[in-house]
């Protein structure tokens, strides 16, 4: 495939994720105004501490909006990759809300087992219910972006801790209605920072290990040495780098020692292609160093 072949995917992929994010941001637009409504109504923890979680779905998803706009922009001569690592600070961004929020709500519910207040559980079963259908189809929109982009995937896990936080509120809705369980409410409150403290520490994890240029985790680095190591005309590998630019887009620079009489040319495109096809690194920089055949010296005879 061509580079403007590529590119052009590429834009295309960019639009439809634009407009699944455009899409689910409309609906939390809607559930914020439904969940505040109706926990104020209901005195229901678990929708409010909800409701604030889809106030910072919506902050992301806009701010993943933003980057992706960002990543649009050609490259300038100060920023050479132009902005893509912009998707990987709104995902860290993103990441770093979600905890905090997750904080919040155990801090709120843990202040409420104590003396748990009368919750409308009939108002809170109908506001729960409409919050996780509207999140299934939010959430089915970004499922099958979410693998595109790093960017994409925070905002997935976003609606799906939202998903997850309505039904925890159904089901303490249930436990209230039914067994007048008050306690159901502070309970699921927890739960559900629980679940959202361990999603937002895999997505902060993922960004930092991008923005500290750490190897990605497809690549085994000594398995991509021996790799180059195999390929024709190759002696030696050093000074081997592997990191990531953004979510898909690897990059890998490296010293290749090669003998006197190969053909760079041929050494170069084996070795791009090796790089693409088997480890699904795109942007790659190899320096070859000929280096000279090694003599071969006949052992000495023995002296009589």
């Amino acid at each position: 495939m061509s580079a403007e072949a590529d590119h052009g995917h590429a834009g295309q992929q960019r639009g439809q994720d634009r407009r699944a994010l455009r899409r689910a941001l409309a609906i939390a637009a809607g559930l914020l105004a439904i969940e505040v409504v109706g926990g104020i109504a209901s005195g229901s923890l678990a929708l409010l501490a909800d409701a604030g979680h889809v106030a910072t779905d919506m902050a992301s998803l806009a701010l993943a909006l933003f980057a992706l706009h960002l990543a649009d922009r050609e490259p300038t001569a100060s920023k050479t990759f132009g902005y893509r690592r912009t998707e990987i600070l709104a995902a860290l961004a993103n990441g770093t809300a979600l905890g905090v929020v997750a904080v919040f709500i155990a801090l709120e519910a843990v202040g409420r087992l104590a003396s748990p207040p009368e919750v409308k559980s009939g108002l809170m079963l109908a506001v729960a219910a409409a919050g996780f259908a509207a999140n299934l189809f939010a959430g089915a929109m970004l499922f099958r972006r979410r693998e595109h982009s790093l960017n994409l995937r925070a905002a997935f896990l976003h609606v799906l801790s939202d998903a997850l936080g309505s039904l925890g509120a159904i089901t303490a809705g249930l436990a209230i209605q039914l067994f007048g369980w008050r306690l159901a409410d502070p309970i699921v409150a927890i739960a559900i920072s629980a679940l959202i403290l361990v999603s937002s520490w895999r997505l902060v994890r993922e960004s930092v290990d991008v923005l500290m240029e750490a190897t990605p985790s497809h690549v085994e680095l000594g398995e991509l040495e021996r790799a180059i190591r195999g390929v024709a005309g190759v002696l030696g590998v050093h000074d081997l780098h592997v990191w990531t630019l953004t979510s898909g887009y690897h990059a890998m620079s490296a010293h290749v020692d090669v003998r006197m009489d190969a053909d760079p040319h041929a050494v170069l495109h084996m070795l791009s292609d090796l790089a693409k096809r088997r480890f699904e690194i795109e942007h790659t920089t190899f320096q070859l160093e000929e280096q000279p055949p090694l003599l071969h010296i006949e052992p000495a005879a023995p002296v009589n």
